[in-house]
């Protein structure tokens, strides 16, 4: 590990968070495998990083009960009930949009439900994160956000904000340094909540496996 990560690890324990370090997308799997056990309730932010590592495919074992919000023909009204499922989940499966070298994780929803289950329900939260959601400090996630995260999100869900055109957001036109509600005012706005995940009173709750290779956005 580079001293970069030893010092997020650091970080990250003394923020009451796991790390786990997987040099491979292989590794992470087996990681996440051996956290899992017989008939467990899981459920998932619909993570690219889960999906690149192929944990998407264990979840869906047939010897767990996964709650699937992204399967094939499911139905805004069911898509609901996994939201409201994970409350009471076993593992609740995502990534985070950015950590920083403190240990802190920054994420950032349109409707909220991947952040609320980040902040309270699921007895553990298990985020798969690539190398590059690394930065410095909360104002650098916050702008990795702004210029990476969002914008790919949204071409990748065909939403028509201007982020997905321009590539970064809209308020980065006129200002380097924008606010949290600056930016497109759009409905299908996907940067409506903040969460910030800093010092956890439930110690070992949210595990992150740290996986030496670029995943999602």
């Amino acid at each position: 590990m580079t001293e970069q990560i030893q010092k997020l690890f650091k970080n990250l324990q003394k923020n009451k968070m796991q790390p786990l370090y997987a040099e491979t997308k292989e590794d992470a799997v087996k990681l996440a495998k051996d956290m899992l056990f017989d008939g467990a309730v899981i459920t998932w932010g619909g993570s690219m990083s889960v999906i690149e590592c192929g944990i998407d495919k264990l979840l869906r074992d047939e010897k767990y009960c996964f709650m699937d919000r992204s399967r094939a023909g499911i139905t805004p009204e069911e898509q609901q009930e996994c939201f409201k499922a994970a409350i009471g989940a076993d593992f609740f499966f995502c990534s985070t949009n950015a950590i920083t070298e403190d240990g802190e994780l920054l994420n950032v929803d349109g409707f909220a439900n991947r952040i609320s289950s980040i902040a309270f329900g699921p007895k553990k939260v298990v985020m798969i994160v690539g190398i590059n959601k690394i930065v410095p400090d909360l104002k650098s996630a916050f702008l990795r956000v702004k210029k990476i995260a969002a914008p790919k999100n949204c071409v990748r869900l065909g939403i028509d904000n201007p982020c997905a055109k321009l590539g970064h957001c809209v308020s980065l036109l006129n200002n380097p340094d924008p606010d949290f509600a600056d930016g497109c005012q759009k409905d299908t706005r996907i940067c409506c909540d903040y969460l910030v995940s800093a010092l956890q009173r439930q110690k070992d709750r949210i595990t992150i496996i740290l996986v030496n290779e670029s995943l999602g956005y």
